[in-house]
């Protein structure tokens, strides 16, 4: 894995998430270090697929194609980490779920790790690798076309896999959520597997950030409505709180440290 980033870089990533570029000399100026230094720092930002260069400055990449894998981890790690123990949380011993791709719901898998008596089936090759050290933990992975940036697993195959069964809960994640309330996806390979995933379990979990209100991503994969829980670190904003209570998802927000004990879905 990267290095981490250093404290400045994360906090020229959140410069370019509140105000959509960047610009050398005013990075240089509020920093109170040379233009070189940001150069550098942008350049090393770029390197990791998270900003795109612009004369001057620097964008958030662009939301046609999705950010490389190491670029996913370090967004929103805090955040992620603790979306992922608190849906965990929830799940109880002695079920069955789908997991997904992304480094959100990777994040759940991690901290499934003590749970007893699950049957786990994924079309992540990182979920399954986090898993199968755990006896009490039967994971069955999804043939298909492995992607060698991140080791999702999409095509055909994987969505017959999936059709053959009907799991207690599908935990899924997604790159972008519009103000609607409707997810999106970069690949429709990806997008065809999480449908039948939504369509096969009897409650699906959704996890995402609130970075993923700011993107946008081309390929529609359904409606936040399809789903019974939400968890997230943040809401921004009424208008989707509200479509969550019309629709009758449950909204569990994780910002500001730990919320009381989570309740096990029956």
């Amino acid at each position: 894995m990267s290095e981490p980033l250093s404290h400045r870089q994360l906090q020229i990533l959140e410069h370019a998430r509140t105000e959509g570029r960047v610009r050398v000399e005013g990075l240089a100026a509020h920093f109170e270090v040379t233009p070189q230094t940001i150069r550098k720092d942008l350049n090393e930002l770029c390197e990791r697929g998270v900003l795109q260069r612009l004369h001057g400055g620097a964008m958030l990449a662009s939301g046609v194609e999705n950010l490389g894998y190491d670029a996913r981890q370090i967004l929103a790690q805090e955040e992620k980490q603790a979306i992922g123990r608190r849906c965990a949380e929830m799940i109880p011993n002695d079920c069955s779920l789908f997991i997904n791709i992304g480094t959100t719901t990777e994040a759940v898998s991690q901290a499934l790790g003590k749970h007893k008596g699950l049957l786990v089936i994924t079309n992540n090759i990182n979920v399954a690798n986090s898993l199968r050290m755990n006896q009490e933990i039967q994971v069955i992975i999804a043939g298909g076309i492995v992607r060698s940036r991140d080791g999702g697993i999409v095509g055909e195959a994987a969505v017959d896999l999936i059709r053959q069964f009907k799991v207690d809960y599908a935990v899924i994640g997604t790159s972008a959520i519009d103000e609607e309330g409707t997810l999106y996806d970069f690949d429709y390979r990806e997008v065809r597997v999480t449908q039948a995933i939504i369509e096969n379990a009897r409650e699906v979990i959704l996890v995402a950030d609130s970075m993923k209100f700011e993107r946008s991503a081309p390929v529609k994969i359904g409606h936040i409505s399809q789903t019974d829980h939400f968890v997230t670190d943040s809401l921004p904003g009424g208008a989707i709180r509200r479509l969550c209570d019309e629709s009758d998802v449950e909204v569990i927000e994780v910002a500001g440290g730990e919320l009381e004990p989570a309740r096990k879905l029956a």
